[in-house]
């Protein structure tokens, strides 16, 4: 394959990284610190769309920045997989941003200025992940994302934040440094490289209990993946600003968490060296538990967010089995899953906050006939749900179908039975809070009829996303073409 040499993919991290100065700056202006918040979302947008040409010519971007070892540097390579991602990222940061005006002036929130900073911070790491050409520079761009993020989880600055900050740090962080980093020393001695390959770079290299063994230190290592039992970080983060948990599941660090243990799947081990040791199938059980456990706590949470946080943790997991069932048609469902449950997820945070900013309420039980007071809100969560689910016409369906294909090309029918089971569940939790919000009685419901939606800055940009699931079942084609381009390189076809 081709290489371009551009600094292109060093830009795209850094617009960001550079816009917090003026964001500080700018502190005591409000207007204008958000209008350089925007102006780096669109820069870096630009920068990352203008390298999709480049891509679908089948071309690759790369840049070394530095060498640190003989075979490995901090380096970067735009990749078809790596596009996807960044593309979903740098677009929705855009529209997380308005989301945030909306909630944090709505709600009179205290530090904006430092919220912003670690939002744009927390974007770069983003990218970088992204556009990581090895292991290492994946690294530390992973951790970047984890100390990036801790201020907005603790960001109420309370004895509650506190607690759920550190136990974000202590899952995220222990587990990067007790499993990936000794992981990575030891494949690096095995191999000479840290480089990802389109068949990776492990294949011949040790003994097959030593390469399983790193195998599951990865896996679970990149813990931001939230595959049980290291998930628990991720309901306690919901202490966060509702802008923070659609970062958080939808934007950056639990897919940055898929990411990463895609590009360990893919790039440090390969299909043929997994197909060859089994080692897929171990992976897919640990994802298929995660995915059914996950759907079942959901079932029984009454807090709105804490239930879409443990729905993520099973959606997240439709990511990783996709990937490691390593059928063409499987791995085209997983990856395409990171486009299409980010726009689906994020627009169910979105309503949660649009909800609590306008009535104060978090919890479901709490939520009878909000469809008569905001319409708009709730009809934005039916189509959000609906693209979680896996049900026409919003992308969800596009990337659910093709992982239950991928389940029948690999002769995985156990791994059928899980995704149609959790389907059913995914629809067992989220139909009855929209069906309660719009049909019910008077003497139920616990609102007036009257329209009272949240500020136009909260209802804009879920309205936006919601149409956006929607496009993608008719137009999947951005995302699809480039799941197909990397699914094709990796397998060789």
């Amino acid at each position: 394959m081709e290489t371009i040499t551009s600094v292109k993919p060093v830009l795209a991290v850094c617009v960001s990284l550079f816009s917090t100065f003026l964001i500080i700056a700018s502190s005591n202006r409000a207007n204008l610190r958000e209008s350089w918040t925007f102006l780096a979302g669109i820069i870096k947008f630009v920068i990352v769309a203008s390298m999709i040409p480049a891509v679908l010519a089948k071309k690759e971007i790369v840049y070394n920045l530095i060498d640190v070892l003989p075979g490995v540097g901090i380096a970067f390579r735009v990749d078809s997989l790596g596009l996807l991602f960044a593309l979903v990222s740098s677009s929705l940061w855009i529209v997380t941003s308005a989301y945030s005006i909306g909630y944090m002036r709505g709600l009179k929130e205290h530090s904006q200025t430092r919220y912003f900073c670690f939002f744009a911070l927390a974007l770069s790491a983003t990218i970088g992940v992204a556009f990581s050409a090895n292991l290492l520079t994946l690294y530390l761009f992973y951790e970047m994302l984890s100390f990036a993020t801790y201020p907005l989880v603790t960001h109420h600055q309370d004895p509650e934040a506190r607690t759920s900050g550190r136990k974000y740090l202590l899952y995220i962080v222990g587990t990067s440094i007790g499993f990936v980093l000794p992981a990575m020393l030891i494949s690096y001695n095995l191999a000479g490289t840290l480089e990802f390959a389109k068949q990776g770079f492990l294949a011949g290299t040790g003994s097959n209990a030593l390469l399983a063994l790193l195998l599951v230190m990865l896996v679970l290592g990149f813990a931001k993946v939230a595959i049980m039992p290291l998930h628990s970080w991720l309901p306690a983060a919901m202490v966060a600003p509702t802008p923070v948990s659609a970062l958080l599941h939808a934007v950056a660090v639990v897919k940055v968490g898929a990411f990463s243990v895609l590009r360990v799947i893919t790039g440090v081990f390969g299909t043929d060296l997994l197909l060859s040791l089994h080692l897929g199938t171990v992976v897919c059980y640990l994802a298929a538990f995660t995915t059914i456990a996950a759907s079942l706590i959901a079932l029984s949470q009454d807090g709105l967010k804490r239930r879409l946080a443990f729905s993520t943790i099973g959606q997240l997991s439709y990511i990783v089995l996709g990937v490691a069932l390593l059928s063409p048609k499987g791995m085209i469902g997983g990856m395409t899953h990171i486009a299409m449950h980010a726009f689906g997820k994020i627009t169910l945070f979105f309503c949660a906050g649009a909800i609590f900013v306008a009535t104060g309420k978090k919890n479901i039980s709490e939520m009878v006939g909000i469809g008569k007071r905001m319409p708009i809100t709730m009809i934005a969560f039916f189509i959000g749900s609906l693209s979680v689910i896996g049900l026409p016409p919003t992308g969800g369906f596009i990337s659910k179908w093709n992982l239950v294909l991928g389940t029948i090309e690999a002769d995985q029918v156990i791994m059928l039975y899980v995704l149609l089971g959790s389907s059913l569940l995914n629809a067992a939790y989220f139909l009855p809070i929209v069906y309660n919000a719009f049909f019910c009685t008077a003497q139920e419901a616990m609102f007036d009829n009257k329209m009272q939606e949240a500020p136009v800055w909260c209802v804009s940009p879920l309205a936006l996303t919601a149409a956006g699931s929607i496009v993608l079942f008719f137009y999947p084609q951005p995302f699809f073409e480039l799941a197909d381009m990397a699914v094709q390189g990796m397998l060789g076809g």
